[in-house]
């Protein structure tokens, strides 16, 4: 068995791309983030305005606002993921701080009877955090990582996988990765072979850990402008820049005791990716005031189409014996997988929010929206990848329905904050993403031209993930609690 140890540096250019329905996914979820005062409440402002955060949810709110304002935020995030993988139970807790919130509204007052307020704002949020770090450990009493690599490999001419790596698509990467590490073996050495079995000791009972870090963020730039007719009605639009950067690195660990003489006695196999990219969208929203107590909004926002690229490249290292003797193998060409662009359409969103307003004392605020998973595009569609994937997330993700209610009471220049949130799972199974359950609270103090707020949040949802997408496909059961506390600084100018 000889040493493989491949130095090639270079750039790929593939046709063929490996996208997941949980990559698309990523980036049509929305976090609740934004200013300690919207947070306080969960978000339920779609109705009451007069929040730099409110506009990136209806863009009609900042009409609302009498003054001028501006305002940043910043943010505590703890995360704990608890996995549990055949049985055993691991747990991985990070914490992350940024500014994910400034921003900033100017309002023009009218003499005309009709129109009487225009506002201009520009606002930014982080709309999803995209921090995360995930354990996973256990014994499979049936499956190796093995099956991964045959998975790809059989029906690949083994004339194929003796080429140079950037040469290949990603199908053929892995099978590369896999008789390059002695993984498989042809069942033949003919260059046309297309068959191949595992070199993995057969017997059930492989310890497998996995362990995923993935950091970045996915932005957003809210242009807004609204106007307010009367005393009764505004309505805004916004265009909205969206901005993606996201590093996702994951290292399995498979060992095997099955036989100790021969075959492979542990692998770990690494994968990076980079993905990067700006997109685009579109919001329109109205309040309706129907008494001086009583408050109705509504807002669509279009989907977002991202321009996005992938960058990728992997490794493996692997353990294996002949007749008692260790080889050492290294797979690491050291090739940086540069995709063509391609685009994500996300799913538009539909919202409908009602609030009552107790004179100064208080006001309680619901909000409801609608986004439709299933409308998840990957373009160009005449791709057979993306194509193929299209339909899968046509006949997997779902409507998903979003509630979120929120009070406030105030005691003079002190107001008491509280909110509760609750979001269903994109996935029709409702378990390779659970349903979001949260609640939240905090308070502000108005000093007259400055404001001050605080608001602890707290969310939890469950979630399986396999550590591959074929062949080792067994889940870990993942369970995600998110505790987050958030500090505002309102400026009226």
């Amino acid at each position: 068995m000889k040493k493989i140890l491949l130095f090639i540096v270079g750039f790929a250019s593939l046709t063929i791309q490996s996208q997941e329905i949980q990559d698309a996914v990523r980036y049509s979820l929305d976090d609740m983030t934004g200013t300690a005062r919207f947070r306080a409440m969960s978000g339920a402002f779609g109705a009451l305005g007069g929040d730099l955060s409110a506009i990136n949810m209806n863009p009609a709110s900042s009409v609302i606002f009498n003054t001028d304002q501006v305002g940043f935020t910043f943010s505590n995030h703890s995360k704990k993921n608890e996995s549990t993988y055949f049985g055993t139970y691991t747990e991985q807790c990070d914490s992350s701080f940024d500014m994910n919130q400034f921003g900033s509204v100017f309002i023009f007052h009218n003499n005309d009877a009709n129109w009487k307020k225009f506002a201009f704002a520009i606002n930014y949020e982080n709309e999803n955090r995209l921090d995360n770090s995930v354990f996973s450990a256990g014994v499979n009493p049936t499956t190796s990582i093995d099956s991964y690599f045959l998975n790809y490999a059989n029906g690949i001419p083994l004339g194929t996988l003796q080429s140079n790596l950037y040469a290949l698509n990603y199908n053929e990467q892995q099978a590369f990765f896999g008789y390059n590490g002695y993984i498989i073996s042809p069942i033949s050495e003919n260059l046309s072979n297309t068959q191949y079995v595992s070199e993995v000791p057969a017997g059930g009972n492989y310890y497998q850990d996995n362990y995923v870090e993935s950091f970045g963020f996915n932005g957003k730039v809210a242009f807004n402008l609204a106007t307010q007719y009367k005393d009764f009605l505004s309505f805004g639009i916004n265009l909205n820049a969206h901005f993606v950067d996201f590093n996702r690195a994951s290292s399995f660990y498979e060992k095997n005791t099955n036989d100790l003489v021969n075959g492979v006695q542990d692998v770990v196999f690494e994968n990076f990716l980079y993905t990067y990219g700006s997109g685009f969208s579109v919001q329109v929203g109205a309040i309706i005031k129907a008494t001086q107590s009583l408050r109705f909004g509504a807002s669509y926002e279009s989907p977002t189409w991202y321009n996005l690229n992938d960058e990728f490249t992997q490794r493996l290292y692997a353990t294996n014996r002949v007749n008692g003797v260790t080889f050492n193998d290294v797979v690491d060409p050291r090739i940086l997988n540069i995709y063509p662009s391609y685009e994500v359409q996300t799913p538009e969103k539909w919202s409908a929010s009602a609030a009552y307003i107790f004179g100064k004392s208080g006001l309680i605020s619901f909000d409801y929206t609608l986004k439709n998973y299933s409308h998840t595009k990957l373009k160009p569609e005449n791709d057979y990848v993306f194509r193929n994937l299209n339909t899968e997330m046509a006949n997997t993700l779902n409507n998903a329905n979003e509630f979120r209610l929120g009070a406030e009471y105030k005691i003079k220049e002190l107001s008491l904050r509280g909110g509760y949130r609750f979001e269903e799972s994109p996935y029709k199974n409702g378990k390779t993403l659970g349903d979001l359950t949260g609640f939240s609270g905090g308070l502000g103090y108005n000093f007259g031209y400055f404001k001050l707020d605080f608001a602890y949040s707290y969310s939890q949802r469950k979630s399986q993930e396999g550590f591959f997408t074929t062949g080792l496909t067994s889940p870990a059961f993942i369970n995600t609690i998110t505790n987050s506390f958030t500090t505002s600084f309102i400026f009226e100018l």
